[in-house]
C-alpha cells in the first residue's frame, strides 16, 4: 500500500531526523553561556570552541540530511555526534531521582535518532 509513497515517506524521515538536530543546533547557539559551562565541568578542552564546531556539526549535517545530499556521511557524522554528546551530557550514574531517570530518557532517545539514522545509511549505500 505505502509502497507507492516511499519518497515521500523517505523525505519525511529525513526533515524529521535532520530537522530535530538544526533545531538542536539553533537551541544551542541561544544556550551557549549554559552549555559551555556544563561542558567545560565536564573536563571538555575549549569547551566553547568544542560547543560551536559541535553547533556547526548539528546545524550542516542536518540540513544536509534534510536535503538529501550525502545523507549516508551525514547520518554517521550524527550518530558520532550523539555517541560524544550522550557520554558528555547523560551521565545518569552521577544523579538520583527526576534527574537520573531524565538522563536515562536522554540516553533512550539518542539510541533511536542513532537507529533511524542508521536505517537512513542503508538506504543510500
Amino acid at each position: 500500500m505505502f509502497e507507492n509513497f516511499q519518497n515521500e515517506i523517505l523525505l519525511a524521515a529525513r526533515c524529521l531526523l535532520g530537522g530535530a538536530f538544526i533545531f538542536a543546533g539553533l537551541r544551542n547557539v541561544q544556550n551557549r553561556k549554559l552549555v559551555t559551562s556544563l561542558m567545560a565541568a565536564r573536563g571538555v578542552p575549549h569547551a566553547g570552541l568544542t560547543l560551536w564546531l559541535g553547533i556547526l556539526l548539528q546545524v550542516a549535517a542536518g540540513a544536509l540530511v534534510i536535503a538529501g545530499l550525502w545523507t549516508a556521511l551525514a547520518a554517521a557524522a550524527l550518530i558520532g555526534f550523539l555517541v560524544v554528546a550522550t557520554a558528555m551530557f547523560h551521565n545518569f550514574w552521577d544523579h538520583q531521582g527526576p534527574d537520573r531517570a531524565s538522563r536515562i530518557n536522554g540516553i533512550v532517545s539518542n539510541v533511536a535518532l542513532g537507529g533511524g539514522f542508521l536505517a537512513l545509511i542503508a538506504q543510500y549505500l
